[in-house]
């Protein structure tokens, strides 16, 4: 009789080789320039794929099992805050209006994510980042999901969560995250990773992540803070995709260095435009607040990031050319952004407001250089414009930066008093722009640029408009056919906190009684 002889188990190296490396194969009767054609053409010089690490070491199997664990105790947290309804524990209906904005302008962010890792895993030559890209890929899909089953709760209770996904393709502060990636997805497999995982996981995503959803524990949001924290621990296998994919680059080849630094000056800065949402989120949404935007930078940029930057000193690479400007702009941008919003308020889906005197004191103690100094004054002039009826609503149409597509609000360095304008022109055609970097960006490769979906250009082409609407009709309105191409319910989606249906039904939730009503 024969002994059966076992075969010895695969150790924890080779099993992982076994699933990642050995899924490749060489084709037969194709070249496989021509099945894998995408990451030749940015220029990039790769040598030898084996050299790219995944310092996880995932392999697929795994994969599941970990994130099915997570997904029992995310989707616990989520089902005992709806049955206990825990939206009556928010610290401040004024709050959910930043969840508005998050599952608006974040949410199909993730979507998109999940798309342009599926397509560049799709395209690159070596095995190990084709499995790397696609984990990823169903990492920002299942953000999407977790982040719109959590969210939905709140579409229960308030305005302004009912149709996120059609706002997305048409509401004119959404044009500035959607230009984003669709920036990111028309580039290269290459750039695209420098883009997504590296400018922005890497080096950016923190600011989100962490304080704000710190923020959501602090405001009684258990639902949010769940899903993002479950998020923040797929972020980190992110990070480490975005550095191994830096250091692959530059490592294999040195004509590869000036490529990605241009990348890395351009993603930085489109990062940190687009983040100015965020600041805006964290130091005016947040009725009870963890840290300022200002402390955020300066924990998770300038500090990390400056490490990180030393580090690959030695490739030859150095700061993105923007570190200088977004560093001075970290007093500015959270201010400048939501004043935008208060003045925009009649065309977005969300509530603003002016902060309380004590919220002006906290943001006088975080910006004790610029707030008393530059914003202070405004809201105390929109305070009492209210108070005598006067609530101003801007009614024109503002002028967007061709590159990042954000108004022009942001002023000069060094001087906060002044707009900061440039301008290119191009074929005969005359384009603006908020910042040197924006510029620069568009000059590098204008003939993308040049088709930017602007707003407000297409508001006055008459783009906006639902089929039906006549512009010639006496009495028309342009800016309630823009509403209605949005799909905004006027009066509950828009204008002031103050006297809003949000305000009004959650004070009688909490038995509370509202300044001016008898009791």
């Amino acid at each position: 009789m024969d002994t059966s002889v076992q075969k010895k188990k695969l150790g924890l190296k080779d099993r992982y080789a076994a699933m990642t490396r050995g899924l490749g194969w060489q084709t037969s009767y194709q070249p496989m320039e021509k099945v894998f054609p995408y990451d030749k053409y940015e220029s990039i010089k790769i040598h030898d794929w084996d050299k790219w690490e995944d310092p996880f070491r995932l392999t697929m199997d795994a994969y599941w099992k970990y994130q099915g664990e997570k997904e029992k105790k995310l989707y616990a947290v989520i089902d005992a805050f709806a049955q206990n309804n825990g939206q009556l524990s928010i610290s401040d209906a004024r709050y959910v209006n930043a969840l508005k904005v998050f599952i608006q302008g974040v949410t199909p962010l993730e979507y998109m994510a999940h798309r342009g890792f599926a397509h560049v895993g799709r395209h690159f030559t070596g095995e190990g980042a084709r499995v790397a890209c696609q984990m990823q890929s169903i990492d920002e899909l299942r953000h999407f999901q977790t982040e719109m089953h959590a969210l939905s709760h709140y579409n229960k209770y308030f305005n302004g969560l009912h149709n996120s996904i059609h706002w997305y393709d048409r509401v004119w502060y959404l044009s500035v995250p959607k230009s984003f990636f669709e920036d990111a997805a028309t580039g290269g497999p290459f750039e695209f990773l420098t883009a997504v995982s590296f400018s922005f996981e890497y080096v950016l995503t923190n600011l989100l992540f962490v304080p704000f959803m710190s923020g959501a524990a602090y405001n009684g949001d258990m639902s949010t803070v769940t899903f993002g924290f479950s998020a923040q621990s797929d972020e980190s296998r992110h990070m480490t995709l975005g550095i191994e994919c830096i250091k692959f680059m530059l490592e294999q080849d040195p004509d590869n260095v000036p490529i990605v630094q241009r990348w890395i000056d351009k993603w930085f800065w489109r990062g940190y435009r687009l983040l100015s949402i965020v600041a805006m989120m964290q130091d005016y949404m947040l009725p009870n607040r963890v840290m300022s935007w200002r402390e955020s930078w300066e924990m998770y940029v300038e500090q990390n990031g400056g490490a990180l930057f030393k580090d690959l000193a030695r490739y030859g690479i150095r700061k993105p050319k923007g570190w200088d400007q977004a560093c001075e702009g970290k007093d500015h941008i959270s201010h400048q952004t939501f004043a935008v919003f208060y003045n925009y308020n009649a065309a977005a889906p969300i509530h603003t407001w002016v902060p309380t005197e004590e919220e002006m004191g906290w943001l006088s103690e975080k910006y004790p250089e610029t707030f008393d100094k530059y914003y202070r004054p405004r809201w105390d002039y929109w305070r009492e414009q209210a108070a005598k009826g006067n609530r101003f609503y801007n009614k024109t149409l503002p002028m967007l930066c061709t590159t990042c597509q954000i108004p022009m609000i942001f002023t000069e360095p060094g001087d906060a008093t002044k707009i900061c304008y440039r301008e290119s022109d191009y074929l005969g055609d005359k384009y603006h722009f908020c910042s040197d970097h924006c510029k620069e960006i568009f000059d590098n490769e204008p003939e993308k640029f040049v088709q930017s979906w602007l707003p407000p250009q297409q508001v006055y082409q008459g783009n906006c408009f639902k089929p039906d609407a006549d512009p010639t009709k006496e009495g028309f309105d342009p800016l309630m056919a823009l509403l209605d191409y949005y799909n905004l319910n006027v009066g509950r989606d828009n204008f002031d906190f103050e006297g809003s249906e949000d305000q009004k039904n959650f004070a009688a939730w909490r038995g509370e009684v509202l300044q001016g009503e008898a009791k």
